[in-house]
């Protein structure tokens, strides 16, 4: 009977972080659709793609402090119901001001993430929690495959707004499920939350995040300096406050130990690299006839080139546990990382056959869903209990900025490979990126690779350690 339960909730845990990602990924193929059917500029439309990621980033670290004890259940439904109220206002005509101010409100399922690896750390026993929480990692590579060509479908069919309507279904649903499914917590004290630290966590990221996300902005190079120096200077003063309170949004002292830290730059590399190729390829099978290069691809065929991405990060998902357990997790990312490596060469030598792109964006969702689904065993190694949503939700910060510098570094890449007076990049610029991938790639794999292996009790008791007078 018990056995069923857990069953039960792995399913609903699962299908709920799926969902999550799905209504994430509803931005990115409404772009244009955004631009000329509410009137705006491409840039400005942009922006219902970045303040997702932006919302995400900063509520993360919240939601985890929020949902790491007693409240878990009732922090889950509580986001999950804001998700579904920004999905409403996606769908209503109410104007391009509603429409970011509901793709905000949708970055919260996002950060839900990691709140339901910790439902499955704390109530699935050891074997079905660690294959819950990989398939929970890779659920945003899986989602995407879903949800981009029917995405698209849906606004050639019958508009923007019933695109954007499948998130608030998919939210609605996802709310339901997680009514039925979560279990109750035991009775305990409300977490304290530090709001200051949140506000300065908050200003800190939105600043850093808009310099990285934004890179028009470094046409006037003083403002993007000041930004930077100024989201440093406030991220600066957040650490010093945390290593002081006594209850502080995220335990440094615990991030700042050697595996859980190099687990993070890692991600935070890792995600720069592979979101630039992501980037590539999917640009680069819509680029124009014109061009001479690309396929042309039209929204909803661009969409399923996406499928072959989806099924092989869902392969990856349901083979790391059993790389986990014969080369461990270390080597396991690292080989995750060498066949994204592998899919930028194959790009970099086959991209005037669109089977070679297909097949290279397929390694690429190998490499992701490896790398996505080996970092919870990364960074939760040692990691006490009640510290699980938070450290979980840090990391999901550091993979934000990550994929925010490769989007990034993808649009500068590519404006430098595009001649003046030209719409469009020539095709060496798409060659030279994609190869300009393998650095942050082979970074990360070094960062964790040459990483010792460190004893659970030394993780725990730098965990309870205090601050000193």
């Amino acid at each position: 009977m018990k056995t069923r339960e857990d069953e039960r909730l792995s399913v609903a845990l699962t299908s709920t972080a799926l969902a999550g990602a799905v209504i994430g990924s509803v931005g990115a193929p409404l772009i244009t659709p955004v631009a000329t059917g509410l009137h705006v500029s491409l840039g400005a439309a942009q922006w219902t793609l970045t303040v997702t990621l932006f919302s995400g980033a900063i509520a993360a670290p919240v939601l985890g402090r929020l949902g790491s004890g007693p409240y878990r259940r009732v922090t889950i439904l509580a986001t999950l119901g804001l998700v579904m109220a920004g999905g409403l206002l996606t769908v209503l005509p109410l104007g391009f001001a509603a429409l970011l101010a509901g793709r905000a409100l949708q970055g919260f399922g996002v950060a839900v993430g990691a709140l339901l690896m910790s439902v499955a750390r704390a109530h699935l026993p050891p074997e079905r929690s660690a294959s819950t929480i990989t398939a929970l990692s890779v659920a945003s590579t899986v989602g995407i495959g879903f949800g981009y060509p029917a995405i698209s479908l849906l606004d050639q069919l019958a508009g923007l707004h019933a695109a954007y309507g499948l998130g608030f279904e998919l939210s609605a649903v996802a709310l339901a499920v997680a009514w039925r499914t979560l279990p109750t917590e035991a009775p305990g004290e409300l977490p304290r939350i530090d709001v200051t630290g949140a506000l300065l966590l908050a200003l800190g990221t939105l600043g850093l995040l808009v310099v990285i996300a934004e890179p028009a902005i470094w046409a006037t190079p003083w403002l993007a300096g000041g930004i930077l120096a100024g989201a440093a200077a406030v991220l600066a003063v957040w650490a010093f406050a945390e290593l002081r309170t006594a209850a502080p949004l995220v335990n440094l002292r615990l991030l700042g130990h050697g595996p859980i830290l190099r687990a993070n730059l890692a991600v935070l590399v890792a995600g720069a690299g592979l979101y630039l190729l992501f980037s590539l390829f999917t640009r680069y099978v819509q680029t124009p006839a014109g061009a001479g290069y690309g396929f042309a691809l039209p929204g909803v065929a661009a969409g399923a080139a996406l499928i072959p991405f989806s099924l092989l990060g869902f392969v990856a998902g349901k083979a790391v546990p059993r790389l986990i357990a014969r080369i461990t997790e270390r080597w396991t990312y690292a080989l995750s990382i060498a066949i994204a490596a592998g899919a930028a060469l194959l790009f970099a030598a086959g991209n005037r056959s669109l089977f070679a792109v297909l097949a290279a964006t397929a390694l690429l969702g190998f490499g992701v869903g490896g790398v996505f689904a080996a970092m919870p065993q990364l960074v939760l190694s040692g990691v006490p209990q009640g510290e699980t949503a938070s450290v979980l939700s840090i990391n999901q910060v550091a993979r934000s900025i990550g994929m925010s510098v490769g989007s990034a570094l993808a649009g500068l890449l590519l404006a430098t490979a595009t001649p003046d007076g030209s719409l469009l990049p020539v095709r060496g610029g798409y060659v030279t990126a994609a190869l300009w991938a393998l650095v942050p790639l082979a970074a990360s794999a070094l960062v964790i690779a040459t990483n010792p292996r460190v004893r659970s009790a030394d993780v725990r008791e730098t965990a309870v350690q205090r601050h000193r007078p």
